[in-house]
């Protein structure tokens, strides 16, 4: 059978059976009350799953207000900014002295407002410097166009717009422009072609440079107002926090990691339970140390514009808080990678990782401490009598751990002293098995010796996030420690063997074996 399809006012479906006659097929006619039901059914499931989407972006949006309330309070302080300013719209006296420009301080509220006062400073400042700069200028080109006659009046102000439109664009390439000016750099373009291109035709030039100005400043200075006033968010408090914050948690990441290779108290990665979660949460923490790079520099920028507040006086180093982020960014790469060896395919057997677990546990553990104990200097802006002397336990613990490494446990056999009396060829198969059987445990040792110099290089960036730490304390003033007789010891390298000697020793020991 071999079905044809016809086209007559639809779609027919014939088949011819073998006896040469044809019978055609007609689709069976769904009840109206059938479909009524299935459009129903439809419409109900779109409405249900719509209430159910509502109810899950709403418990979201809950969920993020009660876990940070300050995002609340913002919405609330932008509400009643927008309310302010928009009475110079409502009410007469104010719009008359304005005039229609009014507009513009509304604009100017819902551009500069920012979370932060710091971020709302570096906007507001940038957009009065920007426009009163570009006003200014604006005003002179046209003076001078106008003084020209009125044929090279267009060409004057052509030519201006091009070339300083050209060099505030570029400036916005330059990375310390574009760091603290680029919004400024924006307005200043706009401003100074829209008042430009608008004298050629507005005979009340003055007029309208005045009033956007005004507008500009109203809108700035309210908005300025109530970020300072109506519960502060400051970038300076926020970067302060996210340091300390990551500190502790590269700390945690740190011991969470080490514990996890050496199945010491570790979690598990394959359990549910919640505290195999907050298990997993410590060990991932390091993660919010590398991608933290852009709010910190982000932070250190506003709070470059903000006033003293609290216990930051003015001019306080906020670069510096960037110095300790990089640091502890170089000591979480070093993490990553520890991590990396837990989910590695080749792992050392367990009596040999036995042989180096005690100080290997040993340095994460003072590494940790060394890391609270900073975390702690910064929150309580006191110097610390304790740092050198963790510092020089872990040193200690690190030369303890390369002395485990210069003496690795028997993994094979030496070979026989009977190789005289073995044929020549003989020789040749049994130096080829010796040959397989001593590689195969230096494959088995390399995940354990690569685990340990990640611990030797993680304890040697720790000291420098000691001295971004003392150089930080030095330049703030941090309070002397209560006990300040004791002696200090400085933070050194000196447990990093030097790598050409190292490289001589290696093979002097190996011309004393031969």
């Amino acid at each position: 059978m071999a079905p044809e399809k016809e086209v007559n006012n639809g779609v027919e479906w014939r088949i011819k059976v073998a006896d040469g006659s044809s019978q055609t097929l007609v689709p069976e006619a769904k009840p109206a009350a059938c479909s009524n039901f299935s459009l129903l059914g439809d419409l109900k499931l779109f409405i249900v799953g719509l209430a159910f989407k509502v109810c899950k972006f709403s418990q979201k949006a809950w969920d993020l207000g009660v876990d940070d309330p300050r995002k609340v309070i913002h919405c609330l302080k932008v509400g009643m900014a927008l309310t302010v300013v928009s009475l110079f719209y409502y009410t007469r006296p104010l719009y008359e002295g304005v005039g229609g420009n009014a507009m513009w301080a509304i604009m100017t509220v819902v551009v500069v407002f920012e979370n932060t006062v710091g971020a709302t400073l570096c906007k507001c400042l940038n957009r009065v410097f920007g426009t009163c700069l570009a006003g200014f200028l604006a005003i002179g080109v046209h003076w001078v166009a106008s003084q020209s006659g009125e044929r090279f009046e267009p060409v004057i102000v052509g030519v201006s717009v091009f070339l300083l439109a050209s060099a505030a664009t570029f400036s916005r390439f330059i990375p310390s422009v574009k760091a603290r000016f680029d919004y400024g750099a924006m307005i200043f373009i706009l401003t100074f072609s829209f008042v430009s291109v608008s004298g050629y035709r507005v005979d009340r030039l003055f007029d309208l440079a005045h009033h956007r100005i005004s507008t500009i400043l109203i809108g700035t200075s309210l908005c300025i107002i109530v970020s300072m006033l109506v519960c502060p968010i400051w970038a300076g408090q926020e970067l302060y926090t996210l340091i300390t914050r990551n500190m502790d948690k590269l700390s945690d990441s740190l011991g969470a990691c080490v514990s996890e290779y050496f199945q010491d108290g570790g979690c598990s990665l394959a359990d549910d339970t919640d505290y195999d979660k907050e298990c997993q949460k410590k060990l991932q923490g390091y993660k919010c140390v590398l991608s933290s790079k852009a709010a910190e520099e982000s932070m250190a920028n506003f709070a470059r514009w903000e006033p003293p507040h609290g216990r930051f006086y003015f001019r306080h180093p906020w670069r510096q808080y960037m110095k300790i982020g990089a640091s502890m960014r170089s000591c979480a790469y070093c993490i990553e990678a520890l991590n990396g060896c837990i989910n590695s395919e080749n792992q050392a057997p367990e009596y040999i990782k036995k042989h180096i677990s005690k100080n290997s546990l040993k340095v994460s553990s003072n590494s940790a401490s060394v890391i609270r104990e900073l975390a702690m200097t910064i929150k309580t802006m006191k110097k610390s009598s304790n740092i050198h002397y963790l510092v020089g336990d872990l040193n200690s613990a690190v030369q303890e751990l390369q002395t485990d490494l210069k003496s690795p446990p028997e993994l094979f056999s030496p070979p026989s002293n009977m190789e005289a009396e073995i044929p020549e060829n003989k020789k040749i198969e049994a130096a080829l098995r010796t040959v397989v059987v001593t590689l195969m445990p230096l494959m088995e040792i390399i995940p354990l010796v690569t685990q340990a110099s990640l611990l030797i290089e993680i304890a040697a960036r720790i000291n420098d996030i000691v001295e971004a730490v003392e150089e930080l304390s030095d330049l703030s003033e941090f309070s002397p420690a209560a006990n300040d007789k004791c002696e200090k010891i400085q933070p050194s390298n000196h447990f990093l063997p030097n790598r050409h000697e190292q490289k001589d020793k290696e093979t002097m020991e190996t011309i004393q074996r031969i």
